[in-house]
């Protein structure tokens, strides 16, 4: 599994983005040339959630004004292992869950 991108988060951990999940981030139209706004979500997030079924993932949102469409959060999903973040999925969503 090589490793694409490696950024330090608010909270300063460090994230992964995989080739293959970054592959997968791809079949989102819209996600296309987004690598600086996906670490820019890490970096400093809106908001940061907790997912309600499994602790160890995390939602970042940060909001995108700029955008034509009504999904103007991006929101990136990180699943913590061992202390290490990996980003499992980012797109753009119209409101914080």
């Amino acid at each position: 599994m090589t490793n694409l991108l490696e950024v330090i988060d608010k909270s300063k951990r460090i994230i992964f983005l995989t080739r293959e999940r970054y592959k997968h981030i791809l079949k989102h139209p819209e996600m296309q040339n987004k690598i600086q706004e996906i670490i820019d979500t890490l970096e400093n997030p809106l908001k940061i959630t907790d997912y309600c079924l499994e602790k160890e993932i995390k939602y970042y949102y940060r909001y995108h004004k700029e955008r034509k469409s009504k999904a103007k959060y991006m929101i990136v999903i990180v699943k913590y292992l061992n202390g290490k973040g990996f980003i499992i999925t980012a797109y753009f969503t119209e409101a914080i869950k």
